[in-house]
């Protein structure tokens, strides 16, 4: 864990976001208490284009789905490299798939996200992504609603700026986040 100037220990975790729109975070992570989390060393947030896992000269991440239906999904061989390659040898991490027919996101979830010190999260686009992913890839599938949206990017903000709030330092009163209606005990 890292130590402060004081010598104090802080927590620290790291969100790497395998995207196809990473320059939609960008605002995002770069503003509020995002921003003071990743200056303090709180925090750290990695944006991977999922096209960099690509092996043809079109960069192509979609395909048809293998059991036929309407349009695209990403498919598993650039998810699986980009994650094989990105997911930290030590430490305690998770591999969450933002999904509509996931798990429903809650206050629980953020507390027990805000335990690892890494979270990596794939945010689909198209119809999904392969079906394969989710079995063999992703720790588990996380929805932030019963609804459905263009993509994970939006759910992986909501999801990262939840979970960061747990992290002690990031809000600069540990007793606005204890005192919470969803909240209790929360720090990590």
């Amino acid at each position: 864990m890292p130590v402060s100037a004081t010598g104090f220990l802080f927590c620290f975790m790291k969100f790497d976001i395998i995207t196809i729109f990473p320059e939609l975070f960008k605002g995002f992570v770069s503003e509020s208490l995002l921003a003071r989390a990743q200056k303090k060393k709180l925090i750290k947030i990695n944006l991977h284009n999922l096209r960099k896992w690509t092996d043809d000269k079109h960069k192509t991440v979609d395909g048809r789905p293998y059991g036929g239906g309407a349009g695209m999904v990403l498919k598993i061989e650039p998810i699986h490299k980009a994650v094989k390659a990105i997911k930290a040898k030590k430490g305690k991490n998770r591999v969450v798939l933002l999904s509509a027919k996931g798990k429903t996101f809650d206050q629980k979830k953020a507390q027990q996200f805000s335990k690892y010190d890494q979270i990596i999260f794939i945010c689909g686009r198209y119809e999904g992504v392969d079906e394969r992913v989710a079995k063999h890839v992703a720790d588990e599938e996380i929805s932030i609603g019963n609804y459905v949206l263009f993509g994970g990017e939006i759910p992986t903000m909501v999801i990262m700026e939840a979970v960061s709030r747990l992290i002690p330092g990031v809000v600069a009163k540990e007793e606005s986040v204890k005192n919470e209606s969803f909240s209790k005990n929360t720090f990590r």
